[in-house]
């Protein structure tokens, strides 16, 4: 069995991109920016978005944070956004989500300017990605993919089984392990909450990727003998024994899964470290395009 290890892997592309930014610098290139919209005090997100300031820092990238406050209005938002969107110092950008109630997210994700749009979630990145035409693909499933080609695992032929259909996570990677080329060429499934007999379905997946949010969900039993599986899931699970009062764990049985797997991510230290690398390469995508824009 073997760990795909995103923590290592993360830090490898983090490496190459360092290596990278510090050639554009000596050229007198513009290195490349990114911003981060966050509204509101939610303690995940600002975790998060502070961990992208920091691989920012360590890449040698700039990087810009916009903290409004939980009270913002849609109108003032979207004011932010197209001051972003008209900097020509910034090469990409993201609006942390989730946002307040009072805000319309997809309005929101519309206004981003797709060239800027470094997440990857605005219609035309969307469709441009479901057209296998060179866009920014989203972090996350762009991780699974880096993950899938650093450590070889087969994809041709092979039957994946996708578990949730986030337009995220699930409906994405849907799209991308069909596509032509590699990691791809596979024969997907796309199951959902109103996926019946789910367990015969998993159980003949050569590929199995889980982005449900419910832990310990995928069992051993659903799974077959040297299965890769992927798991996206990331929950907080109150335990007063832990120091923090909580543990961290993912849609994966991975005690027992493990024992049957060919290859296996791990929560933590799996997928999640692999999206902000992504975030990473998909901010120096545009920086190079508006450099060959002449922007």
């Amino acid at each position: 069995m073997t760990i795909l290890d995103g923590k290592k892997t993360s830090n490898d592309i983090k490496n190459e991109i360092t290596a990278i930014v510090d050639e554009m610098k000596a050229n007198g290139e513009k290195v490349p920016h990114l911003a981060a919209v966050i509204v509101g005090n939610d303690g995940a997100s600002l975790t998060y978005v502070g961990s992208k300031v920091r691989a920012c820092e360590r890449v040698g990238f700039e990087s810009t944070m916009v903290r409004l406050p939980n009270t913002t209005s849609e109108t003032e938002l979207l004011r932010e956004i197209k001051k972003l969107n008209d900097n020509p110092d910034i090469d990409g950008f993201i609006v942390q989500l989730p946002l307040p109630e009072q805000i319309d997210t997809q309005k929101v994700l519309m206004n981003i300017d797709p060239d800027k749009d470094v997440d990857g979630f605005h219609p035309t990145n969307f469709g441009r990605m479901a057209l296998d035409m060179s866009t920014f693909i989203p972090a996350t499933p762009f991780g699974i993919l880096e993950l899938l080609d650093r450590y070889d695992v087969a994809t041709k032929g092979k039957h994946t089984v996708v578990i949730g259909r986030s337009h995220i996570v699930g409906r994405p990677m849907s799209i991308l392990m069909g596509r032509r080329g590699f990691p791809g060429n596979s024969t997907v499934t796309l199951t959902h909450s109103h996926t019946k007999n789910i367990t015969q379905i998993t159980s003949q997946a050569d590929i199995i990727i889980t982005a449900l949010g419910v832990p310990g969900f995928l069992k051993a039993e659903m799974v077959k003998d040297d299965a890769v599986i992927i798991d996206v899931g990331i929950t907080r699970v109150p335990d007063e024994t832990k120091e923090r009062g909580y543990y961290i764990t993912g849609d994966v049985d991975f005690e027992n899964v493990s024992k049957k797997a060919s290859h296996i991510t791990p929560v933590p230290g799996g997928v999640g470290p692999m999206t902000i690398a992504m975030l990473l390469k998909n901010t120096l995508l545009a920086r190079e395009r508006h450099r060959v824009a002449g922007k």
